[in-house]
């Protein structure tokens, strides 16, 4: 039996939210190398590039050595046999995605039958939360502090133009 040392963790983090970190964390507990891939997505319209993105990731995962951070293109079993990597982790937050989810893992299982797919569900208080969901709370001048790692917070608030709300205003 070989041992699985290298993972990917892919995903739009348009932006990274503290969900998204917690899956990262998590999963670089289990692996040698951890590969957070940053898929540019144009057809979600993010509101940070791709190149962004992959910024932000750096600075949020600098405590994480064994955590590498890279965009790519194409097919993810395609950059995942690039990589070396035999997983590919997916963080699950509810039944909606393990249905879409399952059937990525699938179609990618039958493109690359050597790269497995593993799931992991977020944390119980990151259940709720998504990317859309911190962007739309940050464009009506809401705090989104716990939702996003600190490091996120500026970027987030800079590139909507939007002042950082004021701590005691913050209902959350």
């Amino acid at each position: 039996m070989t041992q699985c040392r290298i993972a990917i963790y892919p995903g739009s983090f348009d932006p990274v939210t503290s969900g998204h970190y917690d899956i990262i964390v998590r999963a670089s507990r289990l692996f040698e190398k951890l590969i957070v891939a940053v898929a540019p997505n144009p057809s979600k319209q993010p509101l940070f590039t791709a190149e962004e993105r992959v910024a932000i990731l750096q600075e949020v995962c600098a405590s994480l050595p064994n955590v590498q951070v890279e965009c790519f293109e194409g097919l993810l079993v395609d950059f995942a046999v690039k990589c070396g990597a035999q997983v590919i982790v997916k963080g699950l937050r509810a039944v909606s995605d393990f249905d879409y989810e399952l059937q990525m893992a699938l179609t990618n299982k039958r493109l690359c039958p050597q790269v497995e797919t593993i799931f992991m569900m977020t944390s119980s208080e990151y259940v709720f939360l998504s990317s859309s969901m911190v962007k739309e709370i940050a464009r009506l001048g809401g705090s989104v502090q716990g939702l996003v790692p600190k490091a996120v917070e500026p970027y987030l608030y800079r590139k909507l133009e939007q002042p950082v709300p004021n701590k005691e205003t913050n209902r959350g």
